[in-house]
């Protein structure tokens, strides 16, 4: 299927785009742009996690730091800060900025989804499938535009390799080593950046192996596990210095078994199903779903049932060549990486414990949508032509009003965050922008705050203020770079940055005692800063 063709003009060589291509192209520059606007916006609100990327892009962009993981953690790739550090190292750190390379990394996405979906299935469905990638509620766009790892590089790199997968089957790609050795290098990108993605890496990877298995046995082999020793080899590096039990697996291993007893399998389910997959499609609000929006959870396991008997019958009744049966193939792939990528989430306790924080690790789920609303297309588009029977065309009409329901649910939701829900947002950053121009202006520069300030706090000001991260008891937390913990440690006189009437500010005012009204302090945008003469440190 031709996206575009080639039409001379005046001498002049320009691409033609037929009507589905324009109207994708349309659909898909309206979702960079909303997306735009809230970049610029900071919606949605940033936080110490997202903050600590940014530091780490700072760090890179100034030649001080060559990360290879988040900072604190052993798992998490930090792609992300190498692609910001360009950008922040010329522009200084601020929050549009690092999140410029996540919105081009969506708009690639797009592009990705639109080609492989355009040849899997129909130009008019991919179409469709633009269009509900194109809308974004909060927990959607959290996912695409923030940055804290994984998720926005992945999925790109994903279809990458599926549509190389494509091209080698059908003979459209004239260097295929070269494309086999970048699949490799994909993969390997990939591992480093983000485990969860595994899933779909091992059945794109079947895939390939279905499509050229012959050339595997050879250069292309070779060149395959190239490339992806090239794209994990920041990974390998750290993981042969790590000390005992400090290594990515060991380290992951420990907070996969940090979660606490193991729910029973209905809770896990029920929660992966009626909270996580109406979540990572955008149909319910950040804050959870109501029961009306659940009914996309219950349906998902039918549908990713139909899709792989659909891609079954296609492969069956394609002719014998693999460019013919690599379609079917890969809308399996899509399906068998949805379902494993679903086990996975629903085998851990948090999926019943705290499903809307970690609704978040299904967001790859979005991978599969081609293959999972394929069918429902079918139907419908088989009862409207007529060419169906009684029970043909009552299935269509059900799958139209499905796909309806789906896009209004997700239009609806979308509105409503855009119009409404964006304020909570803006209102947090500016009380964050507040006290961090307080603070770089008048000090003190070397402050104690909870993990929630103090990355954030940092990055605000650009590292002038220095920020050593305290539980609510007042005793050392998670100070994910030593060097900030050290330097305040070392202030003669820190002080204290606490939410006003949080267990910190109670427990800060309790120690201080007599000295609580004497001790400076003032309150900036929700926060209260007390500045001491002598320095408050009860764990030493």
């Amino acid at each position: 299927m031709v996206v575009s063709h080639p039409e001379q003009h005046r001498g002049r060589w320009r691409p033609r785009l037929d009507r589905p291509a324009l109207v994708a192209l349309l659909i898909g520059l309206a979702g960079v742009v909303y997306r735009l606007v809230l970049t610029l916006y900071t919606v949605p609100v940033s936080n110490s996690d997202e903050a600590t990327f940014g530091l780490a892009a700072l760090h890179i962009g100034q030649g001080r730091e060559r990360p290879i993981f988040l900072y604190g953690q052993h798992y998490m790739g930090m792609l992300e800060s190498y692609l910001a550090a360009p950008l922040v190292a010329v522009a200084g750190p601020s929050w549009p900025v690092l999140r410029l390379p996540m919105l081009a990394l969506y708009a690639v996405f797009l592009y990705l989804i639109y080609r492989l979906t355009r040849r899997l299935c129909t130009p008019w469905f991919a179409v469709f499938v633009v269009g509900l990638l194109a809308l974004g509620p909060e927990r959607v766009v959290r996912d695409q535009l923030t940055v804290v790892g994984g998720r926005p590089e992945v999925k790109p790199a994903v279809l990458l390799m599926l549509l190389i997968t494509v091209g080698l089957a059908a003979g459209t790609i004239r260097r295929r080593r070269l494309a086999v050795a970048a699949f490799g290098l994909l993969v390997g990108l990939a591992v480093w950046s983000d485990w969860l993605i595994l899933p779909y890496l091992a059945v794109a990877g079947l895939a390939l192996v279905w499509a050229a298995r012959r050339e595997l046995l050879g250069w292309s082999g070779l060149l395959l596990v190239a490339g992806a020793v090239v794209g994990v080899a920041p990974m390998i590096v750290d993981n042969l210095r790590a000390e005992p039990g400090a290594d990515s697996l060991s380290v992951f291993r420990e907070i996969s078994t940090k979660a606490g007893p193991l729910p029973p399998w209905s809770e896990r389910i029920r929660g992966g199903l009626l909270e996580g997959v109406p979540l990572a499609h955008g149909l319910c609000p950040v804050d959870g779903c109501g029961r009306w929006q659940q009914w996309f959870g219950v349906l998902y396991p039918v549908l990713l049932v139909a899709g792989a008997v659909l891609a079954v019958l296609a492969y069956r009744r394609a002719a014998g060549s693999r460019g013919e049966r690599v379609g079917p193939v890969v809308q399996l792939a899509l399906v068998a990486g949805a379902g494993l990528t679903l086990l996975s989430y629903v085998r851990s306790p948090l999926a019943a414990t705290s499903p809307l924080d970690n609704a978040r690790y299904l967001s790859v789920l979005q991978l599969s949508l081609p293959a999972v609303l394929w069918p429902l297309w079918v139907a419908a588009l088989t009862a409207w032509r007529g060419t169906s029977s009684v029970l043909g065309r009552f299935t269509g009409a059900l799958s139209t009003a499905v796909l309806v329901a789906l896009t209004a649910t997700t239009l609806v939701i979308t509105v409503f965050f855009a119009a409404s829900g964006t304020a909570a947002s803006r209102t947090e950053e500016r009380q964050a922008r507040e006290l961090a121009a307080a603070l770089r202006a008048n000090g003190p520069h070397e402050v104690y705050g909870d993990y929630w300030t103090c990355n954030r706090l940092i990055f605000n000001t650009d590292e002038t203020v220095i920020c050593g991260v305290l539980d609510g008891d007042l005793s050392p937390g998670q100070n994910r770079y030593r060097p900030y913990w050290r330097q305040v440690g070392s202030a003669q006189r820190p002080g204290y940055v606490v939410e006003v009437g949080s267990p910190m500010d109670r427990r800060l005012r309790r120690l201080l005692a007599d000295r609580a009204d004497a001790a400076p302090v003032r309150e900036v945008g929700g926060y209260r800063v007390y500045h001491p003469d002598t320095p408050v440190r009860p764990w030493r």
